[in-house]
């Protein structure tokens, strides 16, 4: 017997991550220096700089636009941004954008001490984990349907490759789109976009240290300057060193990221934004559970236990480097282009003992047991995983006109554009063999000797180019009255290749991506709107165990209608409501005579309702809340016992909240605190097993205060206050279901000190 674990398309690079390297410390080094000397002239400290990376620039701007970095008052610390840029080709108001967006401020990051995606995402109820285990990268599911991580995510809205856990430390802001999401990027699956958002230069000096109560430590320095004669150059470096000690028994790791923003205005109508990151991240990686004889959810597990435990396996390691950059240009009074480029390259080399399934021990189909579960008295098998050099690699190149004209007394905002994407996998056969089975209760793990083969060689296994032309006309019939139209014609080239070069499947489809929104405005702080779109989505790979074992299957199409509301209450709170239905063809291992066969066959229906709140309640009080309620269902699949009842790891609904309320009697003092909900979650298609609803709280502390004579801040965080035990995540990856549990109570402290 033979399983796969994690085996995705991944990309393969064209520059090789040493010369990356080199060049990040070149540049780095050079930026040092730079700052060096603009530290000498006292006047550039008074200045700081640079806006959102997406957004537009006035025309005859002479100096960067200014942000405050530090500050007392309510603003400094509001959790609400009025504009984003994940659902437009550069920033626009939200007020304005049909379409259901959360933004997750820099204080919010802050404040919550986020450091991976999943502490960004629980702040929006619409996005849940979907395989997220400790010391791997993550994946979630938006609106109850995973992401593509080929796709899915991007950083100054140019694609990445989403198989890393991307730094926070030089990130302004993330940007959360829910639902479907082919205007803006092509082929994507219909769950929607994440966006993360840099920081951009500014004259600021910082560091932070940080620890937790089992001992981990932290370092972190945000570093830059304006310079020049006119101040149009800028230069921003981040940089930190993370010593990981896992709540999960001998999953201790480490984390290394730098990360560099360029700024050049080059004249009034042309400004250059260059953005590069590099990190490099190792931990064991802790696996989830499965299901016991294939019906039961484990019990009396605990979160700190790492399952089936060598002393042979490594940590898991991820190298990444993210390219990115821009050109403005001010064509005329209403008109602007940008082109904007972008590489990001992954190389991970997985080196684990993994626990999957039951097909060798004694009690191995106990039952009619599947050998892909555990056995029904927890028994597991334990594989030698080893694939070295799995790299997946995006490449994007972007060019877009805006601009703005009138037809009699109708007024226009055109947007027209292409873009290509090409994303290559490479990777190895490696080594996936069985050497023993163990038991989830046994408290001394058994130790095996690992398999005597060596991986061989990576080689390309997948190369997806898309072409596309899109356009978008943002149409004023009234002060009152918008239509927004637009379209994306996607060319799409895929090949799948063997050992030899060989192509194993190729793809060709053209489709067209239509998009329509109407947006009523019956006074300037509030919006209703109603919009359809269609998005195209890259079919999924069978499982190992599936008679058509590894076939990728065709691109399906995916629709979406949706209404809303937003208010702007008194310019410091934004309220939104959201009301949806999505659907797209249904892919599942479909039983029959011979096994499984994994088939599209009947479709896939969410419906649901979001309701959201981010801004100041008080002059004390600042809070973001989300809720969000799902029907989840698949029809006419072929398969009656996968018919008419919720889709696996899809709470019908789940709540997030999280609030600050800044202590009149004690100045600089804010008391912080959070909660997540969520309902039960089925943990198989047949929907018959659940694991129970749980309720996780955290609670924390913010002081300001000076040191030195410099401003610092003291962050006290503790996540899951009361210990709650919880199943995170119960979801299907390659085809295999796992069961992940949520972390236990967590104390953090921090201190950043700005000089």
């Amino acid at each position: 017997m033979t399983t796969t674990k994690r085996t995705y398309p991944v990309a393969g690079g064209l520059i090789a991550l040493q010369t990356k390297k080199k060049l990040l410390i070149t540049l780095i080094a050079a930026a040092i220096a730079g700052m060096a000397h603009a530290q000498s002239d006292p006047e550039q400290n008074s200045r700081t700089a640079a806006g959102a990376g997406q957004s537009a620039q006035p025309q005859n701007e002479t100096t960067l636009p200014t942000v405050t970095v530090t500050g007392a008052g309510p603003a400094a610390d509001s959790y609400r941004k009025t504009s984003a840029s994940v659902a437009n080709f550069g920033a626009a108001s939200l007020l304005d954008t049909p379409a259901a967006v959360s933004i997750i401020t820099r204080t919010q990051l802050d404040d919550q001490q986020a450091r991976l995606l999943s502490d960004v995402v629980r702040n929006d109820a619409a996005v849940g984990n979907n395989y997220t285990p400790v010391g791997y990268y993550e994946n979630f599911s938006i609106r109850g349907f995973p992401l593509d991580l080929a796709t899915s995510l991007q950083i100054n809205g140019m694609s990445i490759a989403g198989e890393q856990n991307v730094a926070l430390e030089n990130k302004e802001s993330v940007e959360i789109l829910n639902g479907l999401a082919g205007l803006q990027s092509g082929m994507t699956p219909p769950g929607g976009l994440i966006n993360y958002v840099t920081k951009r230069p500014a004259d600021v000096r910082s560091i932070t240290l940080e620890t937790d109560a089992r001992g981990s430590r932290y370092l972190a320095t945000d570093i830059g300057a304006l310079f020049g004669e006119q101040k149009q150059f800028g230069l921003r470096i981040n940089a930190a060193h993370e010593s990981l000690h896992s709540y999960v028994n001998n999953a201790d790791g480490e984390r290394n990221f730098a990360s560099l923003a360029a700024d050049w205005i080059i004249s009034p109508q042309a400004r250059l934004q260059f953005d590069a990151e590099y990190q490099h991240r190792e931990q064991r990686s802790a696996p989830g559970y499965q299901l016991l004889g294939g019906a039961v959810v484990p019990g009396n597990v605990s979160p700190s236990t790492l399952l089936g435990a060598q002393p042979w396996a490594k940590p898991v390691t991820i190298n990444s480097v993210n390219l990115n950059t821009r050109l403005d240009l001010d064509l005329a009074p209403d008109w602007h282009a940008y082109v904007a480029a972008s590489r990001s390259r992954v190389v991970i080399d997985d080196n684990s003992a993994f626990p999957y399934g039951c097909g060798y021990g004694a009690t191995c189909g106990e039952g009619g047991t599947p050998a892909r579960y555990f056995s029904a008295s927890g028994d597991f098998d334990i594989y030698d995983y080893r694939f070295p050099d799995d790299t997946r690699r995006n490449d994007q190149l972007q060019a877009v006109l805006q601009g703005k004209l009138d037809t009699g007394k109708i007024h226009h905002d055109l947007t027209l554009g292409a873009s290509m994407f090409r994303r290559t996998v490479s990777q190895s056969d490696g080594v996936n063999e069985y050497v023993g089975s163990d038991n989830i209760y046994n408290p001394n793990p058994i130790v095996y000797a690992p398999s005597p083969l060596t991986p061989d060689a990576s080689y390309l296994r997948l190369d997806s180019r898309q072409k596309a032309l899109f356009a978008v006309d943002r149409i004023s019939l009234t002060p009152q009255w918008q239509v927004i139209a637009g379209a994306r014609q996607v060319w799409l080239n895929e090949r799948a290749l063997d050992i030899t070069g060989a192509a194993t499947r190729t793809t060709e489809k053209s489709l067209l991506l239509p998009q329509v929104a109407l947006v009523y405005k019956p006074q300037a702080d509030l919006s209703l709107y109603t919009s359809y779109s269609k998005g195209l989505t890259m079919g999924g790979q069978a499982p190992f165990w599936a008679e058509n074992a590894y076939a990728f299957l065709a691109p399906t199409v995916s629709r979406q209608v949706e209404a809303g509301v937003k208010y702007d209450w008194r310019d410091q709170l934004s309220l939104s409501a959201a009301l949806f239905q999505m659907t797209k063809p249904y892919e599942y291992p479909k039983p029959d005579e011979n096994g499984y066969t994994y088939t599209q066959q009947g479709s896939e229906t969410h419906r649901g309702l979001e309701l959201s709140a981010a801004g100041q309640v008080t002059r004390q009080l600042r809070l973001t809340a989300s809720v969000a309620l799902i029907q989840a269902r698949a029809d006419d699949t072929g398969t009656p016992a996968y018919d008419g009842h919720q889709a696996i790891n899809v709470p019908r609904l789940r709540t997030a909240l999280y609030a600050s309320y800044t202590l009149p009697q004690v100045t600089g003092l804010t008391l912080l605190g959070g909660w997540q909900y969520s309902a039960s979650k089925a943990a198989t298609r047949e929907g018959d097993v659940n694991v129970p609803a749980y309720s996780v709280f955290d609670a924390g502390l913010r002081y300001k205060t000076s040191l030195a004579g410099h401003p610092a801040v003291l962050r006290l965080s503790v996540d899951n206050l009361f210990d709650k035990r919880y199943w995170k995540d119960v979801g299907e990856y390659f085809g295999d279901s796992y069961l992940h549990l949520g972390a236990p109570r967590s104390a953090r402290l921090s201190l950043q000190y700005d000089f």
